[in-house]
């Protein structure tokens, strides 16, 4: 008897895959399907399932893969997934594998051309708040973009047009492209390291959504946005709008505007100065005029005619201040030497020495203790008495003390 064949598990799963990975439809497919459960991983890889109505499958897009994708899958998304059907062995569970990616009715650029807006003005990034003023009066424009393109020279043809003393530093930079939006940024940087425009003009002529790409670059938009000197953006046609346009300090609908928004005609700005140098005139005249009434007046001031009058005057006015003075200095010591005299009155009339003048002694015993009842001496004690211009001492012969409703009684 044959013995059947037994399989383990990793066998199982391994044939499986295999079957999988050499199916001609399997192994390369495209899948439309509306994403859910959606994350992305730390390590940059992507996991989520495509689901439809009446199903759903496991999917995986590697961090090499994800890279490439222009904009952030969402739940909800409707996408159409080209990769191939494979099965994960550790735990048996068939997944699709995603390789490309493109959203169903809406192209990937503008899915993340709004993603990335969205994003930068919950951040803050278009607020009013952060805008500057492009200056009124500006002498240097540094501008950002191709050398070789018409943009440039529209932008120094009209700018020199409209004010022939203005100085223009041209930054090149690649405009379209894979490596546009790095240098871009490199340019901006450059601008505010050199530090002596007074406006950056940053943009290019018009074209497709793809050839304006690199003003959508979030990096482009961050330089922007972090630039000491203000931004006019210049960007594509009227009818182009780029990230840069939203977080730039002044929007230009076109090269040639950016270049007329950037300066002032020549004539406009000798006029203003003109204007400027008569209103000058004028306030200079106004201020001599005022400074004449002034000195007029002070020079009409009694202190002025006759200034010794007014010393005399303070002076006698300072006499009177020191006569009061002492006046209210008199009453106040004979005031206070009144009420000393009355307190020393008072006080030498509860002096000892006041009640002994009046015939009475007072009486210490040996420890100059006051004596003040007969009840604190003993028969043949030695006491002291003391009398108004000396003392005694005496010895006690005897001793009596004064009862209620008695004269005396002898102790």
């Amino acid at each position: 008897m044959i013995e059947p064949k037994v399989f383990s598990v990793g066998q199982i799963n391994r044939y499986i895959k295999n079957l999988m990975e050499n199916d001609f439809i399997l192994s390369s497919l495209l899948v439309k399907g509306e994403i859910s459960n959606f994350k992305a991983h730390s390590g940059g890889h992507f996991y989520f399932s495509l689901k439809d109505a009446v199903g759903a499958i496991s999917c995986v897009m590697f961090k090499q893969d994800a890279l490439c994708l222009p904009f952030l899958p969402e739940n909800g998304m409707s996408v159409i997934i080209f990769g191939h059907v494979s099965l994960y062995e550790k735990t048996g569970q068939y997944q699709l594998y995603a390789e490309m990616m493109e959203p169903v009715g809406i192209g990937s650029l503008q899915i993340a051309f709004e993603q990335l807006k969205r994003k930068l003005e919950e951040e803050g990034l278009f607020d009013q708040d952060f805008k500057r003023d492009i200056p009124t009066h500006i002498e240097t424009i540094a501008v950002i973009t191709s050398p070789t393109g018409a943009a440039v020279r529209d932008i120094i043809q009209i700018a020199k047009r409209r004010d022939p003393r203005v100085e223009i530093a041209v930054f090149p930079a690649l405009v379209q492209g894979e490596r546009a939006a790095d240098d871009i940024v490199r340019a901006i940087k450059l601008a505010n390291e050199w530090g002596k425009a007074d406006v950056i003009i940053i943009g290019r002529g018009g074209g497709s959504m793809e050839d304006l790409w690199p003003f959508n670059e979030e990096k482009v938009a961050r330089a922007i946005f972090a630039s000491e000197i203000p931004i006019i953006s210049a960007v594509g046609h009227e009818t182009d709008f780029t990230i840069a346009d939203f977080v730039s300090d002044l929007r230009a609908p076109t090269p040639s505007a950016a270049a007329e928004l950037a300066t002032q005609p020549l004539q406009q700005r000798l006029e203003g100065v003109a204007q400027l140098e008569g209103r000058l005139q004028r306030n200079i005249l106004a201020i001599l005029e005022d400074a004449k009434r002034r000195l007029l007046y002070l020079k009409e001031r009694p202190v002025l005619k006759r200034p010794l009058e007014q010393i005399r005057n303070t002076q006698l006015l300072l006499e009177g201040y020191e006569l009061d003075i002492e006046k209210a200095f008199n009453r106040t010591i004979l005031r206070y030497g009144q009420r000393v005299g009355v307190l020393d009155g008072r006080l030498y009339a509860s002096s000892p020495l006041a009640v002994m003048k009046r015939g009475y002694v007072m009486a210490l015993n040996e420890n100059k203790k006051t004596i003040v009842s007969v009840k604190q001496v003993e028969i043949d004690e030695v006491l002291q008495l003391r009398l108004q211009d000396g003392h005694i001492r005496a010895k006690v012969l005897e001793k009596a003390v004064m009862a209620d409703g008695e004269k005396e009684a002898e102790l």
